[in-house]
């Protein structure tokens, strides 16, 4: 799927799971991807950044949003249990792996997408398809997540008084070939 994606695009999507890892969390929702975007250059950043998106303002609220949702910061904490019981040790393997391919390759668990976040994703190819263009770029990831209507990004730009209509027609004055 992400074969598709400018390098851009790419890096916002790496963005939003760094935002998961560093908030502690072992999915990746919408409310991540806004992060993602929310730190990339490129026109989705600079839409959010026009209508008051500001990167840290955003991620105080994802942090309040999800703590109200009950949703708990492990960092897979179950899973790292879990394997534990049968006698593997998850730190070790970190430590092993860091020393032998350097620090980061490898994380454990990996966050999986949430359905919403896989909707928005999907989402993000139609819209790309629909404004006629072959490669998904930051602008398609945005319309994605305003166009799947139910994920935690769009009660987050509530909370920050962003109006998601205005943030779609934004990019797409932009990305529009406007008529002479």
């Amino acid at each position: 799927m992400f074969d598709q994606f400018t390098e851009l695009a790419k890096r916002a999507v790496v963005a939003s799971q760094d935002a998961a890892l560093s908030l502690g969390h072992d999915f990746i929702g919408t409310e991540h991807i806004l992060l993602g975007l929310a730190q990339t250059a490129g026109t989705a950043g600079e839409v959010l950044r026009e209508h008051g998106v500001d990167l840290a303002q955003t991620r105080q609220k994802v942090v309040r949003l999800l703590e109200e949702s009950g949703a708990s910061a492990t960092g897979g904490q179950a899973a790292k249990d879990a394997l534990a019981s049968i006698g593997i040790d998850v730190a070790e393997i970190q430590r092993r792996a860091d020393d032998t391919f350097g620090p980061g390759a490898f994380t454990f668990p990996r966050p999986a997408y949430t359905p919403h976040a896989k909707t928005a994703l999907e989402l993000t190819l139609r819209e790309a398809a629909a404004l006629g263009q072959q490669r998904i770029d930051t602008e398609h990831i945005l319309l994605g997540l305003v166009a799947e209507g139910e994920g935690l990004a769009l009660a987050v730009l509530t909370a920050l008084d962003v109006d998601p209509a205005a943030l779609r027609a934004s990019v797409l004055n932009r990305v529009t070939p406007q008529a002479s």
